[in-house]
């Protein structure tokens, strides 16, 4: 029903700042729940971020809070990730994915897109 793309991934140094987006196609964007995940290599796949239909809810994973914040723009159909003081713990592929309500588990997110690498360096 709902085709996701992100964008915005590349290589940093260590204290510098990326914008991730996911642009969404084919369906209604407010109908569902966002959530940004990463995996790096020879790890779990890891929940991030997540925003709500409306954008009222939003919820990070402990290691990001303060620096990482997750915002979208219905209009556009779009998701971002702004993502501000990395770190190289932050290296990872970078997934959004869309759920059809509020949760941070992977297995209840139904849609995903292709991943962005982003790569932060000492």
């Amino acid at each position: 029903q709902v085709q996701l793309v992100e964008s915005g991934g590349g290589s940093v140094q260590a204290g510098g700042s990326l914008r991730l987006s996911c642009a969404a196609s084919g369906s209604t964007f407010t109908s569902y729940d966002i959530g940004w995940f990463r995996q790096a290599p020879g790890k779990d796949r890891e929940f991030v971020a997540r925003i709500s239909r409306y954008g009222h809810d939003t919820n990070y994973v402990n290691s990001v809070k303060g620096r990482f914040t997750i915002s979208r723009d219905n209009a556009k159909n779009t998701v971002h990730l702004e993502m501000n003081s990395l770190k190289p713990e932050d290296t990872a592929v970078y997934y959004c994915a869309a759920a059809h309500f509020a949760t941070s588990a992977s297995d209840d997110y139904h849609t995903w897109g292709q991943g962005t690498q982003v790569t932060v360096s000492s």
